[in-house]
């Protein structure tokens, strides 16, 4: 059985990130990829998808973004380039096609089993991420057979479509931007709204992320954010980085025919069912739209930077009255697409580290139970956490701790 100072379990962005630094650091490491490295970014984005923050974010370890187009927003083959570039720079020990089915203790070190053979290590790195298992109500099993479903994850183009009329289920970036993809192309859609924030792409003559990170927003640590672990919770902000990058306002959407609904809560064998919060959940995100904008003009006025002037967003269509029902039979749609999300699945980490919801508990990636750390989830330690910009800052420090402890406290095999 071979044993290694460190496993890693995942080989997306994260986990070739901790490879990078402890090459950096001369430290013994294998990398296990469930699939094929970066296989997120390859198998489950849509043909035309973007990054919805600029290039220049793109700050994986010894690969930044050296375009030419450093405000743009690279397309997924873009990405997928960026991403196989970074691979082959890092050239991480890698393991791909194997999943690893149990991470248990045992001992003075970690027994790491797969569907190939089994390994121990000092340390393990969780780089899996947090989007894992799709989320599909159970409500779905009873939909007609003739409507074509799919997950987010699934959807790739308007031509895998059965009919001319597609429901959307959640407004979120993948809903939103779905639900934009279809439109375009012509579509008859129906989105069943959720709880989505958004922002403007652009403000005040640059991109909103721009000021933000101006504003040192960015570097924000988690125990800072008014909402504190909390945030974690938080939906993304819906915008899009297409044909240069744009806002996403479903009131529009509406004025040019799509049909917007409250959240979709069940079915009862003929009519869809929903909440009658739509324009509540509009007004929400409108709020949290011009509160981004807000906070940008106050820095523009304390730190008197010239800058066109701005203004607040005003409603360009508000819904004449709330949609509890819709006959599925009569409404035409052909397809769901649904788009509310994922949930980790950690059932193979056999180690008391979770939480009473399922999560990990942690400080920065670094968890209570030594020797096992997490790398890649939403706000881990700053908003870029989860996001090219900001992994190679917590993998850089997740990997000083990984050596401090191999230093300090050697783990030998019984």
């Amino acid at each position: 059985m071979r044993h290694y100072s460190v496993i890693i379990v995942g080989g997306g962005q994260a986990g070739l990130t901790i490879s990078y630094y402890c090459q950096k650091k001369n430290i013994d490491h294998l990398v296990i990829e469930k699939n094929e490295i970066m296989h997120a970014w390859k198998q489950k984005r849509w043909d035309s998808f973007t990054l919805v923050t600029p290039n220049w974010q793109c700050l994986l370890p010894g690969h930044h973004y050296e375009g030419n187009d450093p405000h743009g927003f690279m397309k997924r083959d873009e990405i997928i380039e960026y991403l196989d570039g970074f691979a082959k720079k890092v050239n991480a020990p890698v393991k791909e096609q194997t999943s690893v089915n149990r991470v248990s203790h045992s001992g003075d070190h970690y027994l790491i089993e797969t569907d190939e053979e089994s390994y121990t290590a000092d340390q393990v790195v969780v780089a899996a991420g947090s989007y894992q298992k799709p989320i599909i109500p159970r409500m779905a099993e009873r939909l007609p057979q003739a409507i074509q479903q799919l997950h987010s994850e699934q959807y790739k183009n308007p031509k895998q479509m059965k009919g001319e009329t597609v429901m959307v289920v959640g407004s979120g970036q993948s809903g939103a931007q779905i639900a934009e993809d279809l439109h375009l192309a012509g579509k008859k859609v129906i989105l069943a709204c959720g709880d989505a924030p958004r922002c403007a792409r652009f403000y005040r003559g640059k991109d909103v992320v721009d000021w933000l990170a101006e504003m040192q927003y960015y570097d924000m640590p988690v125990e800072e954010h008014p909402l504190r672990e909390g945030v974690r919770d938080n939906t993304n902000h819906y915008v899009t980085g297409r044909d240069g990058g744009r806002d996403i306002d479903l009131r529009q959407f509406a004025l040019e025919g799509m049909e917007l609904y409250g959240k979709l809560n069940d079915f009862d064998g003929i009519n869809l069912q929903f909440d009658t919060n739509l324009k509540s959940v509009l007004d929400s995100a409108d709020e949290t739209f011009n509160s981004i904008n807000e906070r940008i003009d106050q820095y523009i006025a304390k730190h008197n930077i010239e800058a066109p002037e701005g203004g607040v967003y005003k409603p360009v269509w508000v819904p004449q009255a709330e949609r509890a029902e819709l006959e599925l039979a009569k409404s035409g749609v052909s397809d769901i697409v649904w788009c509310i999300g994922f949930v980790p699945e950690y059932s193979w980490l056999d180690v008391p580290v979770f939480n009473g919801r399922g999560y990990p508990g942690h400080y920065r990636g670094i968890t209570e139970y030594p020797g096992i750390y997490f790398i890649g989830l939403p706000w881990l330690h700053t908003w870029g956490s989860g996001r090219f910009s900001g992994v190679a800052q917590d993998a850089e420090f997740l990997v000083n701790e990984i050596a401090k402890r191999r230093a300090l406290v050697p783990l030998q095999i019984a």
